[in-house]
C-alpha cells in the first residue's frame, strides 16, 4: 500500500507508479525550480529526500534535467528501480511533500539541443501527397527506404501551455506573393524523443536505449499556406519554426518496455543500418483534442520508422547525438478519417469541415481555439502508461512585431 494518497495514483491511470515521468517544477518560492517525477495530479520533488536515492541524488537536485540526460542508461535505470521503491513503499520519506499539479509552474524541463523533425507515417505522407500534388505519385521514390526529415529550430521549441502566437509569412498570390499573418494554422500530433548518454556517432538501432532516456507527446504547428509556397525545393521552413510545444513530463523509455511492437513491413529489404535486432515501434494511443472535442485517434503503432531506426538514420554519416537533443516522429496518421493526426488531413485541405461539439465548424486554427494531445500505453500486469499532455492556445497575429 503506497504512502501516496493522491487516487490518480494508480495502475489502471497514466500517471501510476508504472509511469514515473520526470519533469520541472516551479512554485515561485526562494528554491525555484527544481527536478521532480509526476505521481498521478501531484509532483514529488527529487532532492528533499536525496538520502533515499543515494548517490544518484545528484543527477536530480538541480534546476533541470540536464544533468540527469548526461547520465548513463544504467544510471538511468537504477534511479527508476529506486524511485518505484520509494512511491511504492508504505512510509513517506523524510523531506518529501507532494506538489498538486495545479499549484506549481512546469517550465521547459531541459535545454533543447538539436531539434530534428521526421516525416515517417505512411498514411500522413500519402495524404498530404494526394492533398498537395494531386497529379502525381503521393509517396517519392526514396520514401520507403529512408525516415525523410529535417533540421528544425530549437530555439522555438516550448514546453505545453504556452501559447502560440499566429504567425506571418509569405503565401502563394497572383501574380506576386501575398504577405500577413496565416490563414491555415494547423497541428501536428507527434511523439519525440529526448535524447541523452554519452556523445555518439552513427548510433546502431541496436543501441538506441544508450542514447533515448524518454519520451514526449510534440505538437508540430505548422502554417500550411506558408509552408506550401516556400517547402520546394527545400522542404520546411517558416511555415514550421514559429513554435513546437513539447510535453512539460518526460516518461522513461524504460516505462514502454511492453509497448513495443515491429514497425509495418516496407514491402523490401531495409538498408543495413536500418534493420532491428528487436522491434522499437511503440504501440501508443494519441488524441486530438480542440476546443473539447477529440477529432482524431491515431495510433503510433502505424507508423512506418521507429525511434530507432529514426536515429540511426539521423546519425549514420556521422552527426552526432548529445545530451538534450531532440527529434520527433512526425504526424501520427492512420488508414480512417478519425485517425488522422493534422488538420490538413481532417479538412482535406480544407475543403471539409470539421464539426465541433458547441456546434461550429473549423478546417484550420482560429484565434483561441485550444488543441490538447494526449497519449497512453499498455504497460506491465494491465496498466496504463502515461505520455503527458501538450496544450496550446493561438493567439492572434502581434501585427506590431512587422509594421503591420
Amino acid at each position: 500500500m503506497t504512502w501516496i494518497p493522491d487516487p490518480a495514483f494508480a495502475k489502471d491511470l497514466p500517471f501510476g507508479p508504472q509511469t514515473l515521468p520526470y519533469g520541472v517544477v516551479d512554485t515561485g518560492d526562494a528554491q525555484g525550480p527544481r527536478v521532480a517525477v509526476r505521481v498521478g495530479d501531484h509532483a514529488l520533488p527529487l532532492a528533499p529526500f536525496g538520502d533515499e536515492l543515494g548517490d544518484l541524488v545528484d543527477l536530480v537536485s538541480g534546476s533541470s534535467l540536464d544533468p540527469l540526460l548526461a547520465a548513463s542508461r544504467v544510471e538511468w535505470s537504477a534511479l527508476r528501480a529506486r524511485l518505484m521503491d520509494v512511491v511504492n513503499g508504505s512510509g513517506k520519506p523524510p523531506g518529501a511533500s507532494l506538489l498538486p499539479l495545479t499549484d506549481v509552474r512546469t517550465p521547459l524541463p531541459f535545454t533543447v539541443g538539436d531539434y530534428v523533425d521526421f516525416y515517417s507515417s505512411r498514411y500522413h505522407a500519402e495524404n498530404v501527397g494526394r492533398i498537395m500534388r494531386p497529379d502525381s505519385e503521393p509517396l517519392l521514390p526514396n520514401w520507403t527506404h529512408l525516415p525523410v526529415g529535417y533540421h528544425g529550430r530549437a530555439g522555438t521549441v516550448v514546453v505545453s501551455g504556452t501559447d502560440v502566437v499566429r504567425p506571418h509569412g509569405q503565401r502563394r498570390g497572383s501574380p506576386l506573393p501575398q504577405f500577413g499573418p496565416s490563414g491555415r494554422l494547423d497541428v501536428e500530433a507527434e511523439v519525440g524523443f529526448v535524447c541523452g548518454g554519452p556523445v555518439a556517432r552513427r548510433v546502431p538501432t541496436s543501441n538506441a536505449p544508450e542514447h533515448i532516456f524518454g519520451v514526449v507527446l510534440v505538437n508540430d504547428w505548422s502554417a500550411r499556406d506558408i509552408q506550401g509556397w516556400e517547402y520546394q525545393p527545400l522542404g520546411p521552413f517558416l511555415g514550421k519554426s514559429f513554435a513546437t510545444s513539447v510535453s512539460a513530463w518526460v516518461t522513461p523509455l524504460e516505462a514502454l518496455t511492453v509497448a513495443r511492437t515491429p514497425v509495418p513491413d516496407p514491402g523490401h529489404p531495409r538498408v543495413d543500418y536500418l534493420v532491428e535486432d528487436s522491434p522499437w515501434g511503440l504501440d501508443l494511443r494519441l488524441a486530438v483534442e480542440w476546443n473539447g472535442t477529440v477529432v482524431s485517434r491515431p495510433n503510433f503503432a502505424d507508423m512506418s520508422y521507429s525511434c530507432a531506426q529514426q536515429l540511426a538514420h539521423m546519425t549514420v554519416n556521422g552527426a552526432t547525438v548529445r545530451p538534450g537533443d531532440l527529434f520527433a516522429s512526425g504526424t501520427v496518421s492512420g488508414p480512417s478519417v478519425e485517425h488522422r493526426g493534422c488538420f490538413l488531413e481532417l479538412s482535406w485541405g480544407g475543403r471539409e469541415k470539421i464539426k465541433l461539439s458547441d456546434g461550429s465548424t473549423r478546417t484550420f486554427l482560429e484565434d483561441g481555439d485550444t488543441v490538447v494531445i494526449t497519449a497512453t500505453a499498455p504497460g506491465e500486469d494491465g496498466s496504463v502508461v502515461g505520455i503527458a499532455e501538450v496544450t496550446g492556445t493561438v493567439l492572434p497575429a502581434d501585427f506590431a512585431d512587422v509594421g503591420g
